[in-house]
């Protein structure tokens, strides 16, 4: 009780004594010179701008090294010579993508433009253009005119969205990285741009403006404004800010300088960049500074008055309470208060020890986030995105140390399913299925031999090592142990897997590859079919020359029966034709060739016919869903339903509409010529189609021949005369083309059962 009582006076002293130099400091800062001030808002503002300066500069240097790999990567120096027409889609597309990865929220690059004046084309975000077509290509060469081959340059917004968007850009003007090409050519046939808005930068210093209330500004080296607290001003010469002009910005730097806006006095700062030439200036007005100056020693003195007033109010109240300290603590432990009764430091030592057990539980939960930053590491060392010269210490990290110490042959192992056709799983429940074989992995393979399995797309990976170091050892061991591991997915999941291994390897920069070799190993399923275990090193030897004589007549044969929408015969052909193309070995990049110019033909048809592309509702690209099929019967099965029966579909509805025209307009010139001596040769010139065609058109759509329905036709007419006019028979004949009038008689008796006159005499009493 009494050390309690101490340990209250001790600290009711302590409070006294630590107020009385605050209250000194607030005296002192209350009486403390404006000019003293001054200087040292004036330093830190220089501080200030040199901090904004490396800021931007960062950004603006991520920028240009970024830039620097695009003009130098093989995409742009293929591209700066090719006309880029529509045979050139591929480099196309990978030069939209090489320009959509400059673009990243952390360096604001909102548009990357290409230009070639040569080829006479433009690339930016919205497509390609004719370079002599865009609103704004004169504005754009300007920039080819520009001396360095490197530049920073200011330019309005609207020369980078020429192409009629009814939204104008929110900033009027974009700061650009000017990189000509060719880089190491004299002659440049173009240029590259990547666009920041001018905007960004107020984004880029957010902080600093908010943080320290003045104005900042900055101002590239041809005198315009790139940042001003106005956003109206962005792109106007110095002199229009109303607070600097030219001649003021006339040193490199300056921590100093006087002057007067509208008769009040202001202290401007300035930086200029050994970068890019561009001045980083902070205007301060001084009359703020030295209010401000007097609020800040009002508000110190008054704080420590307030800290010494209170210091006294906590000294009484521990002098009555001697159990303060404790009772503090022992509310933040327990807000709701100390027990009634109990031992106040057993009931701190027990939230203490609760504490720790806080501790042990977060620190499981910091394992598992570290199992999932593992997982996502491996994943991106697999596709190669992790640096090479950290891989082993990353992975040491990580916890595989004891297996890399010991490890002497590794390899890489890929796992997918064959097909879930004729199992009980549906296609969305492949991620499921793929974690479950994830796991069996884990379990089946020891620990010493394996890093923890991923899955990467529609694959799982993992690698696997052993201390033998002598390679058909090693892979005598890999093949046993993914035999195993096949068995038991086949029995836990009911599912057939395939498994690539890869190449074995002693060097982990190899590991990109080593997943490469597998996810190759794996294609060969096309020649080799489901459930089978492939070694890389078995299926890439050998053979170095493609011998295939492409079964021209065969598709040929598919391409007529699909025309004719015969699905039965396109079935046969289609087998056929890939049967043929696959009993060539081949790898299966080889494979490509064959099946590529079979879609290809397809599609040409499609054209020829006018069919669109919609028709066969492919939701992407055919060569896309194409390359995803891994065995033969998977590619058959995807040639015949998105391709060959839609089409045959299309093709039938159109004979059959076709068919239905055809006999409707036969029909009508016999109607109206019914009087002439009419044929199907005459019929088919009329219609411009072969005559036995339209024989077998009209009687596949009406179930009688042409001359049938002809003579069928004339007897109605016949008979129509017969009683409603007072015509001879002879002339009716006549009429209706019978060489004489007793062939009409005779066919007309075989016809209706009685000759013309009895039919006429009936009709008449009737």
């Amino acid at each position: 009780m009494r050390h309690l009582s101490f340990l209250a006076r001790l600290t009711l002293f302590g409070f006294l004594l630590s107020a009385l130099p605050v209250l000194f400091i607030g005296v002192t800062s209350y009486v403390t010179s404006t000019n003293e001030i001054e200087k040292h808002v004036t330093r830190s503002k220089m501080q200030l701008l040199r901090q904004t300066n490396a800021n931007v500069e960062q950004v603006l240097s991520t920028v240009n090294h970024t830039l620097n790999q695009l003009v130098t990567s093989t995409v742009v120096r293929k591209a700066i010579t090719d006309p880029l027409g529509a045979e050139s889609f591929v480099t196309y597309n990978e030069l939209r993508n090489e320009l959509g990865n400059l673009q990243a929220f952390d360096t604001k690059v909102q548009d990357v433009i290409l230009v070639n004046q040569d080829m006479n084309w433009m690339i930016k975000n919205s497509g390609r253009y004719a370079l002599d077509e865009y609103p704004y290509h004169q504005e754009l060469m300007s920039m080819l005119r520009i001396p360095d081959s490197t530049s920073w340059v200011l330019n309005p917004s609207d020369w980078f969205h020429g192409e009629g968007l009814s939204v104008r850009p929110v900033c009027p003007y974009q700061i650009s990285l000017v990189k000509k090409l060719p880089p190491n050519s004299l002659e440049k046939a173009g240029f590259v741009a990547a666009n920041i808005p001018a905007c960004g930068l107020q984004e880029m210093i957010q902080y600093e403006i908010e943080e320290n209330g003045s104005h900042l500004i900055i101002v590239d080296d041809q005198m315009r404004i790139l940042l001003h607290p106005d956003l109206d001003l962005i792109g106007q010469p110095v002199s229009q800010s109303g607070y600097i002009s030219e001649a003021l910005l006339e040193g490199p730097s300056a921590d100093q300088l006087g002057t007067e806006i509208d008769g009040e006095s202001y202290t401007v700062s300035y930086y200029r960049s050994g970068l890019n030439g561009w001045y980083y200036v902070s205007v301060v007005s001084i009359d703020s500074i030295t209010s401000e100056a007097g609020k800040i020693g009002r508000y110190t003195l008054y704080i420590c008055l307030g800290l010494l007033l209170l210091s006294m109010a906590i000294a009484w109240v521990g002098s009555r309470r001697m159990y303060s300290p404790i009772g503090k603590l022992l509310s933040q432990i327990a807000p709701g208060g100390r027990q009634q009764g109990g031992d106040e430091l057993q009931y701190i030592s027990e939230h203490v020890r609760d504490l720790f057990r806080s501790k042990t539980m977060l620190e499981q939960e910091v394992h598992q986030q570290l199992s999932q930053v593992r997982t996502l590491y491996l994943i991106k060392a697999y596709q190669g995105q992790a640096k090479r010269s950290s891989l082993n210490a990353r992975l040491r990290q990580y916890g595989y140390g004891s297996q890399l110490d010991s490890w002497q042959t590794a390899a890489v192992i890929t796992l997918q399913i064959d097909s879930l056709d004729q199992t009980r799983y549906g296609r969305e429940d492949t991620e499921l299925l793929l974690y479950a074989m994830d796991n069996i992995l884990g379990e089946s393979v020891p620990a010493e031999h394996l890093a923890a399995p991923v899955v990467i797309d529609t694959t799982a990976v993992a690698m696997i090592g052993h201390t033998e170091r002598d390679t058909d050892a090693f892979a005598t061991f890999i093949y046993g142990l993914t035999e195993r591991l096949q068995q038991r997915i086949e029995s836990y999941l009911g599912l057939q897997v395939s498994i690539g291994i890869s190449l074995p390897f002693t060097d982990l920069t190899q590991l990109h590859s080593a997943y490469r070799e597998g996810l190759d190993a794996l294609r060969h399923r096309m020649k080799l079919g489901e459930g089978v275990i492939i070694q890389y090193s078995d299926v890439n030897s050998g053979r170095r020359h493609l011998q295939l004589d492409y079964p021209r007549q065969k598709e040929g044969e598919l391409l007529d029966a699909i025309k004719l929408a015969e699905p039965e015969r396109a079935r046969e052909m289609l087998g056929r034709l890939l049967a043929s193309i696959f009993q060539v070995e081949m790898t299966p990049q080889e494979y490509e060739v064959p099946l590529n110019r079979l879609l290809g033909s397809l599609m040409t048809m499609m054209q020829e016919s006018g069919v669109a592309m919609h028709q066969l509702q492919v939701p992407g690209s055919l060569y896309g869903e194409l390359r995803s099929r891994q065995t033969a019967g998977e590619i058959e099965e995807w040639f015949w339903e998105t391709v060959v029966l839609p089409l045959i579909t299309i093709f039938r509805d159109r004979q059959e509409q076709q068919y239905h025209n055809i006999s409707e307009q036969i029909i009508a010139i016999i109607h109206e010529q019914y009087d002439t001596d009419l044929t199907l040769e005459q019929c088919a010139a009329q219609l411009h189609y072969n005559a036995n065609y339209l024989s077998s058109v009209f009687r596949k759509e009406t179930g009688v021949s042409f001359s049938d329905y002809l003579s069928g036709y004339r007897f109605t007419i016949a008979k129509k005369w017969l009683l409603e006019t007072d015509l001879p028979v002879k002339e009716i004949a006549a009429k209706l083309r019978y060489t004489n009038s007793q062939n009409f008689i005779r066919s007309f008796r075989k016809q209706e059962g009685v000759t013309p006159g009895q039919y006429r005499e009936s009709g008449q009493r009737h």
